[in-house]
């Protein structure tokens, strides 16, 4: 047996090099090809039935919105009942014809079975779910005292996706329906001071590659991996290591820095257009996919760049961090940032 493996530990290298020059040209022609037809005969999502989980704000909500500009019919869940409905208001104005709105939690097992039991006695069927529901911390992990705390990310981003697409599952397979993943570019970016969100966007990744395979062709999933978008989450509101929901924009420049925040909408519109095209991965901006290649070919470079960024100095404080002083410079954060996430927002109940 280690016979075996010394061999292949010197041919493996050379033959899959070899390999991807030859491999790699008809494939991405074929690929191209592809791309054409899907784009020709995109899915015409008029009268779909699409459930959305986190449809209150941010990406979520204006995904309800590129839906509804389709004629797509809605479900949409969010822990915040008023905007929720909200949101459905103003999707139904849009265009949708029927907007249908649960009040649920999705790090609640019994809750995701709910909302999609209430969605399918209103409509019927299911024909795409929207996993987007999502919270974020930052913190230093060495100051988390109580870890205990910090479940709910992983429990809303990560188990709230399962949860829904077990319940779901038997409903998209009848209609060959499509699941979107919204995983994030965090899941190989991984910037410090945010490292449970970061594990559970690099769970979702894996687990809907998984399902991927193990679901086959009877239901086709996309998994999206944006950049920095504007969100409450780019707002500067997230979970402290304590646990507890608070909005601090001094931290919020420190983890985004100089880079800039895009469109909540054109990034709602780029992922639609996605599904449709039965894409298995949409990154938004375009130009983040570099970052992946980048992690992979020069993780050490990644590892330094993090550090050089986001804990310069020895205290390793936010105040020291290099993007933040860089965001301090006048006329830098309007000029990265949209209006939308330069004003704080109110933390409510949810």
């Amino acid at each position: 047996m280690e016979l075996i493996n010394d061999f292949l530990n010197l041919t493996a290298p050379f033959f899959t090099f070899f390999g991807l020059c030859f491999f790699l040209p008809p494939f991405y022609f074929f690929k191209l090809v592809q791309s054409i037809f899907s784009t020709i005969f995109s899915e015409n999502l008029h009268g779909k039935v699409v459930l959305i989980t986190g449809a209150s704000s941010g990406i979520g909500e204006h995904l309800a919105y590129e839906y509804a500009s389709r004629g797509a019919c809605l479900a949409l869940t969010a822990r915040r009942k008023n905007r929720l409905e909200e949101v459905a208001e103003i999707a139904r104005e849009i265009g949708s014809p029927n907007v249908f709105t649960v009040h649920a939690d999705v790090s609640k097992p019994d809750d995701c079975r709910r909302l999609v039991d209430d969605t399918i006695t209103h409509f019927g069927r299911l024909d795409h779910l929207v996993n987007n529901a999502g919270i974020t911390q930052i913190s230093m992990f060495e100051d988390v005292e109580d870890i205990t705390r910090n479940k709910a990310v992983l429990d809303t981003n990560f188990w709230g996706s399962v949860y829904t697409t077990r319940a779901a599952l038997p409903y998209l397979r009848q209609s060959n329906g499509k699941i979107v993943a919204m995983s994030s570019s965090a899941a190989w970016l991984t910037a410090p001071r945010m490292s449970f969100y970061n594990a559970s966007k690099a769970a979702l990744l894996s687990f809907f590659e998984t399902m991927r395979i193990e679901l086959g062709g009877d239901v086709h999933i996309t998994i999206v991996t944006p950049g920095y978008i504007e969100s409450e989450l780019t707002q500067g509101k997230y979970l402290s290591g304590e646990g507890e929901l608070i909005v601090n924009q001094d931290v919020r420049d420190v983890q985004i820095g100089p880079f800039p925040v895009a469109s909540a909408s054109g990034c709602a519109k780029a992922i639609v257009n996605g599904v449709c095209r039965k894409q298995r991965y949409v990154t938004e901006p375009s130009w983040f996919k570099v970052t992946y290649l980048w992690k992979v070919l020069c993780p050490e470079l990644i590892e330094w760049g993090c550090r050089l960024l986001y804990m310069t100095g020895s205290s390793m404080s936010e105040e020291n961090a290099l993007n933040k002083r860089i965001m301090d410079i006048p006329g830098v954060r309007s000029a990265l940032y949209p209006e939308s996430i330069r004003r704080p927002p109110e933390i409510k109940s949810e």
